[in-house]
C-alpha cells in the first residue's frame, strides 16, 4: 500500500491546543465495526459499552522530561529530546540542530552539571549520547528538562500535568499514550465496579509514534523497536478474560502494539520483557485485541495506519471526514474514538 492512502486534509482550528476541562469530558466517537454505525458521546459515557469480565489494557509507562536545551563551549545552542535509554548513562536521542555536532562535541545542561558526548549520529538528526554527570541521570533529566508536549501545541509549558495518565507508573515513554489521558481515576472505579477487568502493560513510547512515514510504500518503512514488559499476573488476567470469551480492549495504539507484537512473536500474551518493532497496517489478522480506544491520529501515521488495520481505511477516513464536520478536537489533547 502506498503511504499516500493514509492522506486527510485537517484544518489547523481542529488540532487541540490544550485538553478538555475534565479528562472524561471530551468527545467521544463510537463506531460499531459490524454494522459501521457511528454514535456520537462524551468519554464518561464508554461504561456503556464495556462489559462485566471485559478486560481493558493500559500502558502504564510514564512520561520522562524528555526535551533538554543546552550548549556547546562555542555557546551554540542545542536541543535533545531523548527517546530511549539504552543503559550505562547512553541514550538514543534527536539531536537538533544536528549540522552544528559531530562525534564527540560536549554538550552543557544546567550550568555544566550535566554533559552529554556525542557518540555517534546520523542526517536525520537520530543520534547517542552519553550523559556525564555526578548523581542520577533520571533525577536530573526530571530536574532540568521540559515535558515532550508535540510541536503542534503552541503553549508547551501551560499542561504539563495533563500530559500524563493518571494510572502512570514506570518511567520511560518520550510521549504520552495518549488514549489514557481521559481516563481518570473515578471512571476506571466505577468501571472495576461494574466488573470490568484492569490489566496493565508497559510500552515506552518513541520515535515512530510521532515521526511520519517518510517511505512511499508502507513496506519500505521500518520502524523502530520499543521495549515493553508484561507481568505475570498481567498475562493471567489477559488470557483468563479470553479464554472466557470476554473482549479485550485496548486502551491505545501503545497497548494495542503490546499485546499484538508480543501475540505475534510467542503465539500468545506471555509474562515477558522484550523489544517490538512490529509495524501493523491493513492487511492485518488481529490475534489478540477485540475492541480499540484511541485518539484521533495524523495523516499518515504509522498511528492511523494501525487504526485502518483494526477497522476499515476508506470507512476510517470517512469517519475522520465526519468528525471534523462535527469539530471534533484532533491529536495528543483531543477527542476519543472506540471501535468494537
Amino acid at each position: 500500500m502506498r503511504t499516500d492512502e493514509f492522506n486527510y486534509e485537517l484544518p489547523k482550528e481542529m488540532i487541540a491546543q490544550y485538553p478538555a476541562q475534565k479528562r472524561d469530558y471530551s468527545s467521544l466517537m463510537v463506531i460499531n465495526k459490524k454494522t459501521d454505525e457511528i454514535e456520537h458521546k462524551h468519554f464518561y459515557d464508554i461504561i456503556e459499552y464495556i462489559n462485566e469480565g471485559d478486560c481493558l489494557v493500559f500502558n502504564d509507562s510514564k512520561v520522562i522530561r524528555a526535551r533538554l536545551y543546552g550548549q556547546k563551549v562555542t555557546g551554540a545552542k542545542i536541543e535533545l529530546l531523548l527517546l530511549k535509554d539504552l543503559g550505562n548513562n547512553n541514550w538514543q536521542g534527536l539531536l537538533k540542530p544536528a549540522k552544528r555536532l559531530k562525534e564527540n562535541d560536549l554538550v552543557y545542561f544546567d550550568d555544566k552539571e550535566i554533559t552529554a558526548r556525542v557518540i555517534n549520529k546520523s542526517n536525520d538528526g537520530l543520534g547517542t549520547v552519553e550523559f556525564i554527570c555526578g548523581s542520577n541521570v533520571y533525577d536530573k533529566i526530571e530536574h532540568i528538562g521540559k515535558m515532550p508536549l508535540p510541536p503542534y501545541i503552541k503553549d508547551n509549558e501551560k499542561y504539563y500535568d495533563r500530559y500524563q495518565t493518571v494510572y502512570a507508573k514506570n518511567i520511560g515513554s518520550s510521549a504520552a499514550p495518549t488514549a489514557g489521558l481521559h481516563f481518570t481515576d473515578e471512571l476506571i472505579e466505577k468501571l472495576k465496579q461494574k466488573g470490568v477487568k484492569t490489566a496493565y502493560v508497559t510500552l515506552h513510547v518513541g520515535l515512530d509514534t510521532f515521526r511520519p512515514v517518510k517511505a512511499d510504500e508502507l513496506r519500505d518503512h521500518k520502524m523502530h523497536a520499543e521495549h515493553y514488559q508484561i507481568t505475570k499476573e498481567n498475562a493471567q488476567l489477559i488470557n483468563e478474560a479470553k479464554k472466557n470469551g470476554k473482549r479485550i480492549i485496548a486502551v491505545g495504539t501503545t497497548s494495542m502494539r503490546t499485546l499484538e507484537g508480543c501475540a505475534k512473536k510467542y503465539g500468545r500474551i506471555l509474562p515477558v520483557i522484550d523489544d517490538t518493532d512490529i509495524f501493523i497496517y491493513p492487511p492485518y489478522e488481529f490475534k489478540a485485541v477485540d475492541c480499540l480506544i484511541t485518539n484521533f491520529h495524523l495523516p499518515k501515521s504509522t498511528l492511523l495506519m494501525l487504526v485502518s488495520a483494526f477497522y476499515n481505511k476508506d470507512k476510517l477516513l470517512c469517519a475522520y471526514k465526519t468528525a471534523i464536520e462535527r469539530n471534533y478536537r484532533f491529536f495528543s489533547f483531543g477527542d476519543a474514538m472506540l471501535l468494537y
